[in-house]
């Protein structure tokens, strides 16, 4: 089931809203065992069968962390390492054993069966979360004795198909409060102001830029540099309105049952080096990598060299994790390659004293930063290898620098002037051309120079660890101020007239592109 359906917005939200606050009043066990109940038929709705994957992992994770609980130290440490090596290696069969059987036989040049295994959606957020309650309670850090509400925190329908990545000791206390089983205006009107601007956010910008970034990928043969770089940019935009219209979405819908959401998504585009990046683009996910993966591998505390080896170690399985294939492989390479050359860096401008604050330096490390992670989502987006290098040439202009006649042609003396520079033009496409840099011109506008959501939402604290002193963008603040949302008339309409625009634009309802992961 979509958030952005019919069928959802009409029929499951609103049943399960009214489900949840009907029974809170007379049993708080029986309101959280109805939304654990409408989150599993909101997972069943995509593929039944694999209902009993989900349930089986959970009980075996509970089930886990009650032994754990119960056993002695000397028995608690294999026990863990015994639990989450059953969770990476259900997770392992499900997405990497398709893509390791074709690579060994590319390896051995031997026919191999093909594996065709399909990818229970939700996986990868489902195991993680359970992965790290494990460690938590092998840590002493998180307990729960009641499997209605472990089974709540591991579906809870906001988060379940694409994150965020959840810990327990964040979740659970809320559900232990008896003010969200009372229905809150307050709640509803924020939650619903940040639903209907991620639906937006989805539907009306990500889905409309999709089909400016499908044909470069789906048939990338010699693009010059202005069509390479149109389509790259144009699946940028498109897989950052997509994500955030998600995030946006999750945090609202929780928000709804008076439950907040940590903060997955936060301006990442507006980052100034690479390290700040992963700060703020899935950020639980970052979180998990770094508290569950590099600190476990040393961190930065064995040296120079072993910190930068750690760095791509976890760079390279963070990329793993988004997909089984080379490209992704690559693009996890790449992303630990960019923080290592970030944390030289910052070593020798500091060393040598370096005007880092100035105005013009921060809007170019803006720029190189945003530029280097679109040469990386090139592998990210493409379906195979041979395909991201040919884009990438094209980005570097090996196949020239084209536009459409009809851009120039009506001006005789502006063509004679780009062909003296090195220009060509071709016929035909010039209505694409337009329509793909004038939606890279909107979405770039609003991604740079507007405030995000939390923003927006900052007087009503949106989220768990949302902090109130973000970058502004290239306006300055007084563009936060003006769009900071407060109970009026005004915002009312403003936001109503979006919602509106989003549900008539749900004719075609499309898949969020973290679904595959």
């Amino acid at each position: 089931m979509l958030f952005n359906s019919y069928v959802f917005l009409f029929a499951f939200l609103p049943i399960t809203v009214a489900g949840f606050f009907i029974l809170g009043r007379r049993s708080q066990l029986g309101a959280a065992a109805w939304l654990a109940g409408a989150s599993l038929f909101f997972y069943g709705y995509w593929d039944y069968r694999y209902l009993p994957l989900l349930l089986g992992s959970i009980l075996f994770n509970y089930g886990c962390a009650a032994l754990l609980g119960a056993s002695p130290p000397s028995r608690r440490k294999w026990l863990v390492t015994a639990a989450i090596g059953a969770n990476l290696g259900l997770l392992a069969y499900y997405k990497y054993a398709g893509f390791f059987v074709a690579s060994l036989a590319e390896l051995t040049a031997q026919p191999m069966p093909a594996l065709h295994v399909v990818l229970p959606i939700g996986i990868s957020f489902f195991t993680f979360t359970q992965i790290a309650f494990l460690v938590d309670t092998y840590q002493g850090k998180a307990q729960e004795n009641r499997f209605v509400h472990y089974l709540l925190f591991v579906t809870y329908f906001p988060h379940l198909i694409a994150g965020p990545v959840l810990h327990h000791k964040e979740m659970m206390p809320q559900f232990a409060d008896k003010r969200i089983f009372r229905l809150s205006a307050r709640n509803v009107a924020i939650g619903s102001t940040i639903f209907f601007i991620g639906l937006a956010k989805k539907v009306l910008i990500a889905d409309s830029i999709a089909p400016y970034a499908a044909p470069l990928f789906d048939n990338p043969a010699a693009p010059s540099l202005l069509v390479a770089w149109g389509g790259v940019l144009a699946y940028a935009f498109q897989l950052y309105f997509d994500f955030s219209g998600y995030s946006d979405m999750a945090i609202g819908l929780s928000r709804l049952f008076g439950v907040r959401l940590p903060l997955n998504f936060d301006s990442p585009y507006k980052s100034r080096n690479i390290a700040q990046f992963w700060r703020r683009w899935h950020m639980t996910l970052s979180r998990f990598l770094r508290d569950y993966l590099y600190i476990p591998l040393g961190g930065n505390r064995c040296g120079s060299a072993r910190r930068y080896l750690n760095l791509m170690i976890t760079m390279v399985l963070g990329g793993l994790w988004h997909g089984a294939g080379w490209n992704f492989i690559v693009w996890g390479f790449l992303h630990g390659a960019y923080l290592a050359i970030h944390k030289a860096w910052s070593a020798v401008a500091q060393r040598l004293r370096l005007p880092l604050d100035s105005r013009v330096w921060k809007v170019v490390a803006t720029l190189v930063t945003f530029a280097s992670v679109c040469i990386a989502w090139v592998f990210f987006r493409a379906p195979d290898m041979a395909t991201s290098w040919q884009i990438l040439q094209g980005m570097a202009g090996a196949h020239g620098v084209a536009a459409p006649d009809v851009l120039a042609s009506r001006v005789p003396p502006l063509q004679h002037l780009l062909e003296a520079t090195g220009m060509t033009f071709y016929l035909g496409s010039g209505r694409l051309f337009v329509e793909t840099w004038t939606w890279i011109a909107i979405a770039a506008l609003l991604a740079f120079a507007f405030p995000n959501t939390q923003q927006i939402m900052r007087r009503c604290g949106p989220a768990l660890d949302f902090q109130r002193a973000h970058p502004a963008g290239i306006t300055g603040p007084g563009m936060t101020r003006l769009l900071t949302w407060r109970a009026s008339p005004a915002w009312a309409a403003a936001i109503a007239l979006l919602a509106l625009a989003s549900i008539l634009a749900l004719n075609r309802p499309a898949e969020f592109l973290y679904f595959q992961f």
